[in-house]
């Protein structure tokens, strides 16, 4: 029996969520535990019950909509989903097409009558993106065991407000402990976030790998001076000694094939004519290859002495956060490729570049990932846009693969 998707539900669904968050200068914003992200929750719980999937709120405040049935409710469930919350001044399909999908999907297998030995599940991540509350992808660790309840929910976020305390306020602190469900295997659909399907004519990707993400923060303590009367020679430049870190790890992964970011950078006292006398800063590196990652990640700590001994200031770093890279299931992989072969869709082997929520689920169950084309690789950014027939091609071949794992 061929189960056909509602494409345009999920499309205007996509767009209705897309409108909550958008402040008074038109920027959309979604930070996890938020007034605007409990507009969404709300939303999205709506969506669920709706579908006829029975609401379940675990205490790091996940959110799952569960089918299940008499015949397989001791079964462990195959699962899907991703997240609603957003980075600032974000778009409208990162996280959001995948949770979306989710409840669609089910709800076509469920209003067909189709016949599972598995349960499944659509769930909605908490804090995935790491804007409000350290680190990102919070759900989705904690579902996996990889960070306890207690400690997360104490994290405090770049507000001063408490994680718990939050979840709370807005109605969603939950009634179950995380990975109270043990899933037999997970599926999540998202947007590429990158250029290389769009460039390259793809529609589907089979994502077999999520390269390793190492953040940390640095301080820099110099000292502040006229600058215009204290010769360079002399100077404790905490400025400078942050450039010089930017400029090698950019060269760094030059040669390791990895990718390295300086998102964020804060001076003081912040003024034209005074020598920084502080620096702050943050490095994002990335690769595949752990043993390149952690290689890239011993060099920089290497420089970051050097630098503190050559321009005469102190250095200190936090690591923020360590994931390492992830395989995924070769067998799922595969399955994505018969069925969008089996659709007639283009179909490419890929590596997710931006963690997802996805890699913490992997620690506990066979999982993989379908991606769909990102428009000129934008992500992150209210232009981010991704086709409407590309999301129907997604949600398409969800639905198949969801439906041969549940068989099984």
């Amino acid at each position: 029996m061929q189960i056909q998707v509602n494409g345009q539900k999920i499309i205007s669904r996509i767009h209705e969520l897309g409108q909550l968050g958008i402040d008074e200068q038109g920027r959309r914003t979604r930070l996890a535990a938020s007034d605007t992200e409990k507009q969404g929750r709300d939303l999205v719980v709506s969506w669920m019950k709706e579908a006829g999937l029975k609401v379940v709120v675990d205490y790091i405040g996940n959110i799952f909509g569960i089918w299940e049935t008499e015949e397989n409710k001791n079964e462990k469930p195959v699962m899907t989903g991703s997240h609603i919350d957003t980075v600032i001044n974000a778009g409208r399909y990162d996280g959001c097409l995948g949770v979306i999908s989710g409840i669609e999907v089910i709800q076509a297998m469920k209003e067909a009558g189709v016949k599972t030995k598995h349960p499944l599940v659509v769930g909605a991540f908490t804090n995935e993106e790491g804007v409000r509350y350290s680190p990102d992808m919070m759900g989705s660790l904690v579902y996996a065991g990889g960070l306890s309840t207690k400690d997360a929910l104490a994290s405090v976020g770049t507000d001063g407000t408490i994680l718990g305390e939050e979840l709370k306020r807005i109605g969603y602190a939950g009634t179950v402990e995380p990975g109270f469900l043990k899933p037999e295997a997970f599926v999540e659909l998202h947007v590429e976030q990158g250029p290389i399907m769009d460039i390259e004519g793809i529609s589907i990707g089979a994502v077999e790998n999520l390269q390793g993400i190492h953040w940390q923060r640095v301080t820099i303590e110099g000292m502040a001076n006229h600058a215009g009367t204290t010769p360079t020679k002399l100077r404790a430049d905490a400025g400078l000694a942050a450039a010089r870190i930017n400029v090698f790890a950019r060269e760094l992964v030059e040669q390791s094939g990895g990718m390295a970011t300086v998102g964020t950078m804060e001076f003081k006292p912040n003024a034209v004519n005074v020598i920084p006398s502080k620096a702050v800063f943050t490095v994002d590196l990335r690769n595949p290859n752990k043993e390149k990652l952690d290689s890239d990640e011993k060099k920089l700590a290497d420089y970051i002495k050097q630098v503190a001994s050559e321009d005469h200031v102190h250095i200190t770093t936090q690591q923020m956060t360590c994931f390492d890279p992830v395989d995924f299931d070769e067998t799922i992989c595969r399955l994505i490729e018969k069925v969008a072969e089996n659709h007639g869709f283009s179909v490419k082997r890929m590596t997710s570049g931006a963690g997802q929520d996805a890699q913490m689920i992997a620690r506990i169950c066979p999982t993989a990932m379908i991606f769909v084309p990102s428009v000129h690789g934008i992500s992150h950014n209210p232009d981010e846009f991704t086709k409407d027939e590309d999301i129907c091609h997604g949600a398409a071949v969800l639905l198949d693969v969801l439906a041969e794992l549940a068989a099984k």
